[in-house]
């Protein structure tokens, strides 16, 4: 028998239990579709992580306390003092101690609370901020601890909407800060929404917070960044008296990590997380082969008559085989087409919700995944297939024939 017609008995027989043909292919609509959507998810905030990296740049720095992740430490262990000796190291750079402000942002009757960061004109440098309109934060700004403030770009619509905001006054802890710019709009860093952060003087968020610590710092590495966060360790477990020769971190009351460290990480547990619900869905995947292999033995016992009598007209042990194992992988190919179509349309709504909270994140296709996907849909049909597809060819046809 040759393959059309092999492809059109299998056809005919699929559609004429049409309901049960498609409750059949669910196991592997959901299989195929979650294993696309994870994979879709993890690449796309995989694009996400590289695509900060370049923003930020390899060699920026962070020092922060690690009172924030670990219970016993306080939040308050960089002082600034730390601030300035790190600042006298020779292998960094642009260093920017930083104090967050906690309080909303009014203009009129409009009132936000995005990130507030009081710093020095480094914190621009070492994230690769730039002004769009009037000026940034200035060396003298900080030396006059001067109420002035720049804007993110989604601060100024959200407070302004089409009003010009330069010049004009912002309230903040009750305090007027005059705005003096507004950056350009680039989207988030490390899950920060920049375009929602308003930055004033170091020295005017010190006075408004009364904080005699700071939340965090940033700086550049002048050319090894290993070198730098070395140095940074050294002097500041020297400082705090932290006797910690096995550099195990858990001994700190401090993280020094570098933007490409923070990414590293975190592309670590994306993948983690993606593999662990792929496989998830490759269960998914067996459930669903194991119900074709069920509905294709019950076929077989329900059309044991039409196997009789297409042995008995001429049809050979391997048409028979063939054709029901064409069957079942026409189940699950299908279902791994709808999967495949249904798990990239969901992948892409998630990463149009997550670009309206993050900014900037991208919708990325692992074709490897689709292709992976596929490949798992045809094996699924024929080792699924394959038993009830042996059991059919081997009927002699005086016994199939008997069987109505």
């Amino acid at each position: 028998m040759i393959l059309s017609d092999l492809c059109s008995t299998a056809l005919t027989a699929l559609k004429r239990n049409r309901m049960r043909s498609i409750l059949t292919t669910l196991g592997v609509i959901i299989g195929v579709g979650s294993v696309v959507l994870m994979v879709s998810v993890g690449a796309s905030f995989e694009k996400y992580i590289l695509v900060q990296l370049e923003g930020i740049g390899a060699n920026t720095i962070d020092v922060y306390p690690h009172g924030v992740e670990k219970f016993g430490f306080a939040e308050d262990s960089l002082t600034f003092q730390d601030a300035d000796a790190i600042a006298r190291l020779t292998t960094v750079m642009n260093v920017a101690p930083t104090i967050f402000v906690a309080e909303p942002v009014k203009y009129g009757r409009e009132e936000r609370t995005p990130f507030i960061a009081g710093s020095y004109p480094g914190f621009y440098v070492n994230y690769g901020i730039e002004v769009e309109r009037g000026r940034l934060i200035s060396e003298q700004d900080n030396k006059a601890a001067k109420y002035v403030a720049v804007l993110g770009p989604d601060t100024v619509e959200d407070l302004f909407n089409e009003e010009d905001p330069i010049g004009k006054k912002v309230t903040i802890a009750g305090r007027k800060l005059t705005v003096i710019g507004v950056t350009k709009e680039m989207g988030s860093l490390t899950g920060q929404d920049i375009d929602k952060m308003v930055s004033m003087p170091f020295t005017t968020a010190k006075a408004i917070t009364g904080q005699n610590y700071v939340s965090y710092i940033t700086l550049q590495a002048r050319e090894d960044t290993d070198l730098a966060i070395a140095d940074i360790k050294s002097l500041l477990r020297q400082r705090h008296s932290i006797d910690n020769p096995n550099d195990e971190p858990d001994l700190d009351d401090f993280l020094a990590r570098s933007a490409e460290q923070a990414t590293e990480i975190l592309g670590t547990v994306t993948t983690s997380i993606t593999a662990f619900l792929s496989l998830v869905a490759g269960i998914s995947l067996l459930v669903g082969g194991i119900g074709i292999m069920n509905i294709m033995l019950v076929s077989v016992s329900e059309r044991t008559s039409e196997i009789g009598l297409r042995k008995a007209v001429g049809a050979k042990k391997r048409d028979i085989l063939l054709q029901f194992l064409l069957e079942a992988v026409v189940l699950t190919m299908i279902g791994g087409v709808v999967g495949i179509i249904g798990g990239l349309t969901i992948a892409y709504l998630l990463a149009a919700l997550a670009n309206s909270f993050l900014g900037d994140f991208p919708f990325a296709i692992s074709w490897p995944a689709v292709v992976l996907a596929t490949l798992m849909a045809l094996a699924t049909g024929v080792v699924f297939g394959l038993y009830p597809a042996k059991k059919a060819a081997n009927l002699s046809p005086m016994e199939a024939m008997r069987s109505e």
